[in-house]
C-alpha cells in the first residue's frame, strides 16, 4: 500500500471511530431507563485517557494501579453513576469546548500571536499584513464559536430534555465543526489571494506541528 492510501485508511478509520462513539453516547444519554453499559460509554473517554497518560508516565506501575483503583471504585459507586452519568457527557463537551474557547481567547490578548496565525505561519512562513488581520479575525470567529457551543451545552442541558441536549452535543457536535471549518474556507477564498491560502489538510498538518511544538514561539 502507498503512504496516501494508508493515511486515507487511518483517516478514515478515525472519522468513522468518532462517528460511531457519538451516536452510541447519545443512544446512552437519551436512554430512558439508563444502566451500567449507558455510563460506561460514558466513562470510557477518560478512562482511556486516564490509561494512556499512566502507560506514559514515568511512574507507570503506580499510576496504572491507581487507574485501576479508580475503575474499582466506579463501579463499587455504580448506582450512583448510573443516574448521574450524563453529568460526564456535559463535562466532556461542554468542558472541551470551553478549553478551547480559552486557548483561542488567551492567543488574542496583548503581546500573543492569535492561534490561527500561528498555524499559518507554519505553512506559510512569515504572513503578509493581509494574512496576519484575516488570521487575527479568524482567531476570534473560533472563540466566539467555542464560547457559543459551551454556552448552548450548559442551557440546553439545564433547560432541555436531556434527549435534546444529547441531538445537540453528540450527533450535531461534529456536523457543526465540519460547517465551520466549511464557512471560514469559503470566507477564506473570497477575502485573500491565492499565495495567502491554505487548505484543510494544510491546517490539519499545521495544527499538529503546533502541538508538536514545531510552531514559532508567540513573540
Amino acid at each position: 500500500m502507498t503512504a496516501n492510501l494508508l493515511r486515507g485508511i487511518r483517516w478514515a478509520a478515525i472519522a468513522g471511530f468518532c462517528i460511531a462513539y457519538a451516536v452510541l453516547s447519545h443512544f446512552a444519554s437519551a436512554d430512558p431507563n439508563p444502566d451500567l453499559l449507558d455510563a460506561s460509554v460514558a466513562m470510557a473517554t477518560p478512562l482511556a485517557l486516564g490509561a494512556v497518560l499512566a502507560w506514559r508516565s514515568p511512574q507507570r506501575f503506580w499510576m496504572l494501579l491507581l487507574c485501576l483503583a479508580v475503575c474499582a471504585a466506579l463501579y463499587a459507586s455504580r448506582q450512583w453513576l448510573i443516574q448521574h452519568f450524563n453529568w460526564v457527557f456535559l463535562l466532556q463537551h461542554a468542558g472541551m469546548q470551553g478549553l478551547l474557547g480559552l486557548a483561542f481567547g488567551r492567543s488574542l490578548r496583548a503581546g500573543q500571536v492569535p492561534m490561527v496565525s500561528r498555524f499559518a505561519a507554519v505553512v506559510h512562513g512569515s504572513l503578509s499584513p493581509a494574512l496576519e488581520r484575516y488570521t487575527r479575525q479568524v482567531t476570534w470567529a473560533w472563540t466566539l464559536y467555542f464560547s457559543l457551543m459551551t454556552s448552548l451545552s450548559l442551557l440546553l442541558f439545564w433547560l432541555a430534555p436531556v434527549a435534546v441536549w444529547s441531538v445537540f452535543a453528540n450527533l450535531l457536535n461534529l456536523p457543526l465543526l465540519i460547517l465551520m471549518f466549511a464557512a471560514e474556507y469559503g470566507v477564506r477564498i473570497l477575502l485573500l489571494p491565492a499565495s495567502d491560502r491554505s487548505g484543510p489538510l494544510e491546517a490539519i498538518r499545521a495544527w499538529r506541528q503546533t502541538q508538536s511544538g514545531a510552531a514559532p514561539p508567540p513573540t
